[in-house]
């Protein structure tokens, strides 16, 4: 449990007490690989802390095509966050990659504990302001930069998702289908 407490130590203070009360309101499951850990039209209840192992997030379209929102490692928080706020039926998957011990916080304790610990509620306030800038940042970058532009900033952002992510999921993830995705590979390893 030390991961989710370094985590949250990075934003809030939190008293041995607090931890101990933090810690009481929280369970740990482990997942296999290709499990889903949440599907799209159910209600999510849980925000998602990755201890080991990487999950993702994506939506399925119409034509069956997958959209990679997010990937979650060792040490990020992940969840469909239009469900578990407004408690309706959600547009989700959560998928585990690879073999993962992952913390949920449901969200009727973590209601609980800004009651009894406030500033926890400033803590996932953050999370959410962080969040929402990344995302603003990839919308931002989806309209304006090129794909060979948009995989350069994954690789330099994620560069430990490089090795353990598929090609497939990469080329979800910076807006481009995977035949694409692998002739701009090609054409940039010639330059």
């Amino acid at each position: 449990m030390n991961l989710i407490i370094q985590n949250i130590s990075k934003h809030i203070s939190l008293t041995p007490v607090e931890e101990a009360l933090f810690l009481s309101k929280i369970e740990t499951k482990n997942h296999k690989a290709k499990t889903i850990i949440l599907n799209a039209g159910e209600v999510c209840k849980y925000s998602y802390f990755v201890n080991s192992g990487l999950l993702r997030s994506f939506t399925i379209n119409d034509n069956i095509v997958e959209h990679v929102l997010s990937f979650a490692c060792e040490g990020w928080w992940i969840g469909d966050m239009y469900s578990l706020l407004s408690q309706k039926p959600g547009n989700l998957f959560i998928e585990v990659l690879e073999d993962a011990e992952v913390v949920l916080l449901s969200k009727e304790n973590q209601e609980q504990l800004y009651q009894e610990i406030p500033k926890l509620e400033r803590f996932f306030r953050i999370l959410t302001e962080n969040s929402l800038v990344a995302n603003q940042e990839r919308l931002m970058d989806n309209l304006s930069l090129t794909a060979e532009e948009r995989y350069e900033k994954f690789c330099k952002r994620y560069p430990t998702l490089i090795q353990k992510v598929s090609q497939k999921q990469i080329a979800s993830y910076i807006g481009v289908t995977p035949e694409f995705f692998s002739k701009m590979k090609s054409k940039m390893l010639k330059k």
